[in-house]
């Protein structure tokens, strides 16, 4: 019935992955390959490296990040709702203003734990 349909979609993955295995192939063999002493030191910014590269960061950037990313999927789910607002009516006006006010709560949660003080 409807597996001659499937052929396009399994060959399409078929050569996905066959594409994807050629392009780690060649990029492996067209390499410049000169190991050394140079090329396995930390690069930083053409100064001498000095001090271990692996440093730990503080918290609050990573949670920068993700109240960035929050902001931004709102952000990304209101605007087709601001672009077909005349087509959805009051119902879809009153689901808008709920997940807004419900990002707002979280935005005021943020504010009063600090989360948004640059230390």
């Amino acid at each position: 019935m409807y597996i001659a349909g499937y052929g396009i979609l399994i060959a399409f993955i078929l050569f996905s992955f066959a594409f994807a295995a050629a392009a780690l192939i060649m990029s492996f063999l067209v390499q410049p390959k000169a190991p050394g002493k140079n090329k396995e030191k930390t690069y930083e910014c053409g100064m001498k490296p000095f001090g271990d590269s692996r440093i730990q960061f503080d918290l609050k950037y990573y949670l920068y990040a993700l109240l960035f990313l929050i902001f931004d999927i709102e952000a990304v789910f209101l605007f087709p709702w601001a672009v077909s607002y005349n087509k959805l009516g009051l119902f879809a006006l009153v689901e808008a203003l709920i997940f807004i006010a419900i990002l707002v709560v979280g935005l005021v949660y943020a504010w009063k734990k600090d989360a948004l003080k640059w230390q």
